[in-house]
């Protein structure tokens, strides 16, 4: 393996891991796919496992026999960058998760029908921003059996890296891919695929999140909005149902996250 020591904070192959804006990163390659950072050994290793191609590696020097060892020797034909921590705090910006990040190749994104093809529950975010949020609803649908998740294309990059983490590594477990076209167009395209829509808001008809024909639908799509603003009206208006988490009195709502693990759990395939 090549283990480089650093000794030059602004040396120009260290410039994946010092760059925060992850836009510059996903066009790193241009007119190639560009690439993303993956941080921890449990996270880079489920990246690894989906076929993602490393670039480099950048690690904490006391890991690099360590923890990470297992990661570096998948690696070996990367360059490794090594440091103290603090050296690689000032590089970074910021504390590095279990010592270790992995610089990675993107991959060509699935198209909507490929990742709904056999799908019979998928999660669809429209214009959620958040990247904790996106991350947090991909483990959740990940976790709680829903076979793909769709964004819609003002949504965050699930590439990136605060994303990743909050996933836990699920965005490379779980198929996902952006929508195109805006509300209710990918409406009626995820109707003319089979699947019953329902729309996470609460509006004229809002059925409660445990009613019996959502839970028998066959393919059933459900539609979560960003924190603050919700749905677009126009794609309640479209979709077959509105529906809605029962709360306590004096509390009206859950945050995005927290509703989609409600709604994965009740409406999870039996």
């Amino acid at each position: 393996m090549a283990v480089i020591e650093i000794h030059d904070l602004l040396a120009p192959e260290l410039a994946p891991f010092v760059s925060s804006n992850e836009i510059q990163l996903k066009r790193y390659f241009e007119p190639d796919l560009g690439i993303f950072i993956a941080e921890s050994p449990k996270v880079i290793r489920l990246a690894l496992e989906a076929g993602y191609e490393p670039v480099s590696l950048l690690a904490e020097r006391k890991y690099i026999s360590g923890q990470a060892s297992v990661i570096i020797e998948k690696c070996i034909s990367v360059p490794i960058y090594t440091a103290d921590s603090e050296i690689l705090t000032r590089l970074t910006g910021y504390k590095l998760t279990q010592g270790i990040l992995c610089a990675m190749r993107r991959k060509k994104l699935p198209t909507v029908v490929d990742v709904c093809e056999k799908a019979q529950r998928i999660a669809v975010l429209e214009d959620v921003m958040n990247q904790t949020n996106i991350g947090a609803v991909i483990r959740s649908a990940a976790a709680l059996d829903f076979d793909a998740v769709l964004l819609t294309e003002p949504c965050s990059d699930p590439l990136y890296r605060r994303a990743i983490r909050v996933s836990m590594g699920t965005v490379f477990r779980i198929p996902w891919t952006y929508i195109k076209g805006s509300s209710p167009e990918y409406i009626k395209e995820l109707k003319s695929m089979g699947f019953i829509t329902a729309a996470m808001a609460l509006h004229q008809n809002t059925v409660e999140i445990d009613c019996g024909d959502l839970k028998k639908a066959d393919k059933i799509a459900v539609i979560l909005g960003t924190e603050g603003d919700g749905l677009k009206n126009e794609t309640v208006r479209e979709c077959d149902y509105s529906v809605k988490i029962p709360m306590a009195d004096g509390v009206d709502s859950l945050n995005v996250a927290a509703a989609s693990a409600v709604a994965f759990w009740e409406l999870r395939k039996k």
